[in-house]
């Protein structure tokens, strides 16, 4: 862990001051395999003690189990960490009983019944920041904007955010309340965000939330050629981990390896200290759900990279570099952000 008090960073003009790196809460829950409750509780705990104050969440993480989860990581934590704490919750996505996913709702009555039960999961009066996962096709983004800002009134949330939306739209919701971030993919080999979106949202003073900064694990330094992935891994149908994808991915990541130990540090330290790099206006999350990753991803606010540093980091992983999309492509038509 970090031995020095966190440094905090603000979301955007509006937003609230948080710990310039939060926590990912969501593979304590879904998408990656089974998690140990009890490592994920105390890796929460960690977090907080460390400074950590963004928890990040969305209502349908686990189908409410990540909610929960965070509800008893929090009601157990110390109270001046707790107190310290903010929840960012993301809403709209529509599941069945089996965790497949059917769409989004973004319609105002819909995002006000979202919201009721996030609170009584959380077990709390507010949610700090709440944001539509993706928007809704069928409901203009001033709509469902509108109805959180009329949350914002009634006391029951505290900022409004938004997730993957295009520079459009992100201008179509700044019109009608304030955003405080925007929460997008963002890495060194996603950076799609740069050619309008990010100008956009800085243009609006719209702060960023960094999710994905590792790529789920791709370019951690701890993904192998030979990993096989569980049961309910949603890496098993990402087109970056598919075959010959995987292997130029990973070639890319043992370049990053090459400039990490030459700063004797770690591959994923490397990784989200180059995002950190990219702007004050710019949060990391990190989603780690065991104590020593924690650490690890602590440790990336230690680390400087100069002018020399990130020049060779762009030549080891140029923008585009990826091979494969960052979803399936049924996922892929769900993002406003690509479009």
């Amino acid at each position: 862990m970090t031995t020095t008090p966190l440094p905090h960073r603000t979301l955007g003009r509006t937003g609230p001051e948080v710990s310039a790196l939060g926590l990912g809460c969501m593979g304590m829950s879904a998408l990656y395999g089974e998690a140990d409750r009890g490592e994920a509780i105390a890796t929460v705990h960690a977090a907080l003690a460390a400074g950590v104050t963004l928890l990040d969440t969305g209502d349908f993480y686990g189908m409410g189990h990540n909610e929960l989860l965070i509800n008893e990581a929090l009601r157990t934590a110390p109270a001046a960490d707790r107190d310290r704490a903010l929840v960012s919750v993301k809403f709209g996505a529509l599941r069945d009983v089996h965790g497949a996913f059917l769409g989004y709702d973004g319609r105002p009555a819909a995002v006000k019944n979202f919201a009721a039960y996030s609170l009584q999961r959380l077990g709390t009066d507010h949610i700090d920041v709440y944001r539509i996962a993706r928007l809704d096709p069928d409901v203009p983004v001033e709509e469902t904007v509108g109805a959180i800002a009329e949350l914002v009134e009634s006391g029951h949330v505290r900022h409004i955010g938004l997730s993957e939306v295009g520079a459009e739209s992100l201008r179509r919701a700044a019109a009608v309340a304030p955003i405080s971030d925007l929460q997008i993919e963002y890495s060194l080999i996603s950076r799609s965000i740069e050619a309008e979106i990010l100008p956009t949202a800085r243009e609006l003073g719209i702060g960023i939330t960094a999710y994905g900064v590792l790529s789920r694990g791709l370019i951690s330094g701890h993904f192998s050629r030979d990993r096989e992935l569980g049961a309910g891994d949603f890496r098993a149908m990402s087109p970056r981990f598919q075959g010959d994808n995987l292997d130029r991915n990973l070639d890319l990541v043992d370049k990053l390896r090459e400039i990490a130990d030459a700063k004797g540090v770690s591959v994923a330290q490397t990784a989200i200290a180059w995002v950190l790099a990219q702007g004050e206006d710019i949060v990391p999350l990190i989603g780690a759900r065991r104590r020593d990753r924690l650490a690890e991803a602590l440790g990336a606010l230690e680390v400087t990279l100069d002018a020399g540093d990130l020049a060779a980091i762009e030549k080891a992983v140029p923008a585009d570099a990826a091979a494969g999309e960052r979803y399936p492509s049924a996922q892929m038509a769900h993002l406003d952000s690509e479009r």
